[in-house]
């Protein structure tokens, strides 16, 4: 039977369900470390802030930068962080393409919604 996950500071159900999460062992390159990653959410739940920072960051031992934009994801009900949005590709899109020569040939991948473990609580298995 699937998990609901609920946030750990109201107790909202998040509509977050097992069966929409990656397993633990995926690999992700910037990793999983303390976190749960899922393939959807249900947005009316969350709060979605764009963050744009500029200063060094370090995701993995070969991957940094220096301005980091990605997407706060908070309750809707008490504002906590919950985590991130992460684009481990280019974003879906029905596009022709640039000057409309055809799709790139990068693979497209859909955003990962990754949830720290510390800001959820398993409501029911």
């Amino acid at each position: 039977m699937a998990s609901a996950y609920t946030c750990k500071v109201c107790s909202t159900n998040l509509n977050l369900y097992s069966a929409n999460a990656f397993p633990p062992d995926f690999y992700f390159e910037a990793g999983n470390k303390d976190s749960l990653s899922f393939s959807a959410v249900d947005a009316a739940n969350f709060k979605f802030e764009k963050e744009d920072k500029i200063r060094p960051f370090f995701e993995t031992l070969n991957y940094w930068g220096i301005q980091r934009k990605r997407t706060k994801i908070k309750c809707n009900t008490c504002a906590s962080l919950l985590g991130h949005v992460y684009d481990d590709g280019p974003p879906l899109t029905d596009s022709p393409g640039q000057f409309h020569m055809g799709p790139s040939q990068v693979i497209p991948r859909a955003a990962r919604y990754r949830f720290k473990t510390k800001a959820l609580t398993i409501a029911y298995t």
